[in-house]
């Protein structure tokens, strides 16, 4: 088991991440490539204390993996950017 500060480099802050944050409640980040789906889910929510529904996951063209993270009704998406300072 990874820890949770070696799973997530960052978070990914464009125009498409803002619209995913705004229309469908979900955040991106840039994980380890060697973490699997719930250990992503279990890091995030030991670093931001957020619900998570569902994570998704593909490896980009330049080798990085890239998280799409689904957050329940109770947590916005909105507020734990702002939490970050992406917005």
């Amino acid at each position: 088991m990874m820890e949770a500060t070696a799973v997530i480099k960052y978070p990914v802050s464009t125009e498409r991440t803002i619209r995913l944050m705004e229309a469908e409640n979900k955040l991106v980040f840039i994980c380890d490539r060697r973490a699997k789906k719930p250990e992503i889910k279990q890091a995030l929510q030991e670093l931001f204390n957020m619900k998570i529904k569902k994570v998704n996951t593909f490896i980009t063209r330049d080798g990085n993996k890239k998280a799409f993270v689904t957050l329940s009704k109770e947590t916005t998406a909105m507020d734990v950017a702002t939490q970050l300072g992406m917005l």
